[in-house]
C-alpha cells in the first residue's frame, strides 16, 4: 500500500516538474536580447556574415525583419532572416548602431542609459529584489534535481522514474537551461559602471569600454562602445549583445 502511494507521488511529482519546466521555457526569452526588441540592429557571425534588420525575440530564437524586400540571386523576395536557438553559437554580436535608430529609439535609448549609468537606490533595491528571486528559483531547481536523485534510488517509485529517464533528464536540462547561471556576484556589482568588455574575434582579441547594462546566463549587454564590423571601416557608437563565450567583463573603467 505504502509502495503504491509513493508511487503515484513521485509520478505526481514529475507531471508537475515538466509541467514548471514547460511553462518556464515556453515564457523564457534572454533579457539581454530582448532589451533590443524592435531597434534596428545589426547581427554579426562568427564568419563575418552581417544581417540588419529589426530585431524580434521568441524564445525559440531571433527573427530580424528588413526594412525593404531583398531579392536573393536565385531571385526570390526575402523579408527577414531567422536565427534558431540552436544557431546562436554562430554569433559573434548583436550590435545596435546609434545611427540606424529611429527618433523615437533614440530618445528611449538615452534615458535607458541614462537609468543605467550609476541607477539610483530605488533601481539598485529592485534588482537586488530581483536577485533574490532568482537565487530562490535556482535553489528550486536545484532541490528538484535532489528529489529526483533520491525517488530514482527508492522502490518502486525508482523503478517508475528509470523506466521514463529520458524524459526525465531532458526536463532537467530544460528547467537547468532557463535558470542557469542568473545570478554572477562577480559582474552583478559592475553593473551601471564603465568597464571594459574583452571580445574574441577571430585570432584577436579586442577590448571595447563601454557601460555594461546586464547579463544572462548567455550574453553580456554592454552600452555606449565605440564598434567597426569590419577593418577598414570608421568606428559607430553602438550598444553590443555578446556572447560569454566569446566576451568577458576583464575591468573596472572608472
Amino acid at each position: 500500500m505504502f509502495g503504491d502511494s509513493a508511487t503515484a507521488i513521485t509520478i505526481l511529482f514529475i507531471i508537475f516538474a515538466a509541467g514548471v519546466a514547460a511553462f518556464v521555457r515556453k515564457r523564457s526569452r534572454d533579457k539581454c536580447l530582448r532589451d533590443f526588441e524592435q531597434n534596428m540592429v545589426t547581427l554579426e557571425d562568427t564568419t563575418g556574415k552581417t544581417i540588419w534588420g529589426m530585431l524580434r525575440v521568441e524564445n525559440t530564437g531571433l527573427e530580424f525583419v528588413y526594412s525593404e524586400k531583398y531579392k536573393d540571386e536565385d531571385g526570390h523576395d526575402e523579408t527577414s532572416y531567422i536565427l534558431y536557438k540552436y544557431e546562436f553559437p554562430n554569433i559573434q554580436a548583436v550590435i545596435r548602431f546609434h545611427d540606424d535608430l529611429s527618433e523615437e529609439n533614440k530618445k528611449k535609448r538615452e534615458q535607458e542609459l541614462e537609468r543605467t549609468y550609476h541607477p539610483r537606490w530605488g533601481r539598485r533595491f529592485k534588482r537586488r529584489l530581483l536577485n533574490v528571486f532568482r537565487t530562490v528559483r535556482d535553489s528550486v531547481v536545484e532541490i528538484i534535481n535532489l528529489l529526483i536523485s533520491q525517488a530514482k534510488k527508492a522502490t518502486p517509485a525508482g523503478k517508475v522514474i528509470g523506466s521514463q529517464d529520458k524524459y526525465v533528464t531532458q526536463m532537467r536540462q530544460e528547467l537547468m537551461g532557463s535558470v542557469g547561471a542568473s545570478f554572477e556576484p562577480l559582474l552583478e556589482r559592475y553593473i551601471g559602471h564603465k568597464v571594459v568588455l574583452e571580445m574574441i574575434k577571430g585570432d584577436k582579441v579586442l577590448e571595447y569600454c563601454g557601460v555594461l547594462k546586464d547579463y544572462t546566463a548567455e550574453f553580456i549587454e554592454i552600452m555606449d562602445v565605440d564598434y567597426l564590423v569590419k577593418e577598414g571601416e570608421s568606428a559607430r557608437r553602438a550598444d553590443l549583445v555578446v556572447p560569454r563565450k566569446l566576451g568577458l567583463i576583464r575591468h573596472l573603467a572608472e
